[in-house]
C-alpha cells in the first residue's frame, strides 16, 4: 500500500532534477498529499496524489497524511498565532486545504496556527460556475510552475480552480488539451471556455475577453480575446489549437 504525507508548508517548489538550479516544473500548495519515490541525500522525488505530477523536493519535516475538511477561498489568507488579528505567522493560497480542529469566535485553528472563518470553505464545498472567483489572480506575477498569489503560470490557473472545486485536472496545457473533449469554434465561444495553443492556456471571462497568466507580460491579465489571438499569432507563430468547453 503507498503511504501519502501532506505538505503541510504554504508553498513547496516541486522541481525537475535535484537541484536548485533546475527548473521549477510545479508546486505544491499546502493540504496537497504525495508519495515519495525516491531518497538523495538532501532531496525526495515525490508524486503528487491529487494529479500524479512528479518532480524532486528539498527535504523537510513533512506531516502524514491529513485528511482536510476545509479549504482556502481567497487569494491570500493569513494565518494568525492566535485566534485574532494581532500576529501574523503565515499566508496561505488560495485553495490550500486544512484540517480545522477547534473554533473560536470567528476564527478556525488548523496545524500552524489560526484562520478567519470568512476565508475558508467547507472541504466538499463547490461553485456553481467553475471560474467564479479566477478575476482575484488578476494581476498576480507570472511564474513557470507556479500555483499561488506569489506566482502562477498558465496551466496552473486552470487546475487551481478545478482542484478547488473538487475536480481533476491535468498541471500541464499539453495534457489538459487532450483530457478536455469537448471541442467548439471560436464564434461560439462563451464564459468558462478554454482557449489552448501549444503551450499557453486562457479561460474566456465573456465572449470578448478572457484572462490568462501570460509569460511576455509577466503577469495574469483580462485581455480582449481577439486581440491576444493575434498578437500571439504575430510574436510567438502560434494560431489556437481548440478551445474547450469544460463547464
Amino acid at each position: 500500500m503507498t503511504k501519502y504525507f501532506t505538505n503541510n508548508f504554504s508553498i513547496v517548489n516541486l522541481y525537475k532534477k535535484p537541484s536548485l538550479k533546475s527548473e521549477v516544473v510545479t508546486q505544491m500548495i499546502f493540504g496537497e498529499s504525495f508519495s515519495i519515490l525516491a531518497k538523495r541525500k538532501r532531496w525526495l522525488k515525490v508524486k503528487i496524489k491529487e494529479d500524479k505530477y512528479i518532480g524532486y523536493t528539498n527535504k523537510k519535516k513533512f506531516s502524514n497524511l491529513i485528511k482536510p475538511n476545509y479549504k482556502i477561498n481567497v487569494l491570500r489568507a493569513p494565518v494568525y498565532k492566535f485566534a485574532n488579528n494581532q500576529k501574523k505567522i503565515d499566508e496561505l493560497t488560495f485553495g490550500s486545504k486544512i484540517k480545522v480542529n477547534n473554533k473560536k469566535k470567528k476564527f478556525y485553528q488548523f496545524l500552524n496556527g489560526w484562520v478567519n472563518k470568512k476565508d475558508v470553505k467547507p472541504i466538499f464545498f463547490k461553485e456553481k460556475n467553475l471560474f467564479k472567483k479566477i478575476i482575484i489572480f488578476k494581476n498576480v506575477k507570472y511564474k513557470w510552475g507556479g500555483k499561488s498569489f506569489k506566482g502562477i503560470d498558465c496551466s496552473g490557473l486552470i487546475q487551481v480552480f478545478f482542484n478547488f472545486n473538487n475536480k481533476f485536472c491535468p498541471r500541464d496545457a499539453k495534457d489538459q488539451i487532450k483530457f478536455f473533449k469537448r471541442d467548439i469554434k471560436l464564434r461560439n465561444i462563451k464564459k468558462n471556455d478554454l482557449i489552448y495553443w501549444k503551450g499557453h492556456v486562457a479561460v474566456a471571462v465573456s465572449k470578448k475577453n478572457l484572462i490568462h497568466a501570460y509569460g511576455p507580460r509577466k503577469k495574469t491579465l483580462i485581455m480582449n480575446t481577439y486581440q491576444t489571438i493575434k498578437k500571439i499569432e504575430d510574436t510567438a507563430k502560434l494560431k489556437v489549437k481548440s478551445i474547450k468547453r469544460v463547464n
